[in-house]
């Protein structure tokens, strides 16, 4: 079974930094694009960052400039580092991966359980 095992979130004051990580399981052994995406109590599910496997990265709109999206190959993790928070970033934060290896084949479509995030004003 793979999973994606987010952490990192919690509560800050505006203005103020978090750094979320998405750990994929040990079955892993490569991950093609990943991505955050973040879902807002009463809203749909929005897409926040995403990388490639080579690092291009790309960001919403509302994040540019404040949030980074990195990752580390060798440990199949991806993490999105979110400075100067704003009340409105409060969310459930999920980690996806388009398409992961393993050594009984690939698996697409991979979703993170999800972490918190809440920022007061």
């Amino acid at each position: 079974q793979v999973q994606l095992v987010e952490s990192g979130g919690g509560l800050v004051q505006a203005g103020g930094s978090l750094r979320l990580s998405c750990a994929a399981s040990a079955s892993v052994l490569s991950v093609d694009d990943m991505a955050w995406y973040r879902q807002a109590q009463g809203k749909q599910r929005e897409l926040v960052a995403t990388i490639t496997y080579s690092g291009s990265a790309n960001y919403a709109d509302s994040v540019k400039g404040r949030f980074t999206i990195s990752r580390d190959n060798a440990k199949t993790t991806v993490y999105l580092q979110m400075n100067s928070l704003k009340p409105e970033d409060t969310a459930v934060y999920y980690c996806n991966a388009d398409r992961v290896a393993t050594p009984w084949g690939p698996q697409y479509n991979i979703w993170g359980q999800g972490t918190q995030v809440t920022v007061s004003s």
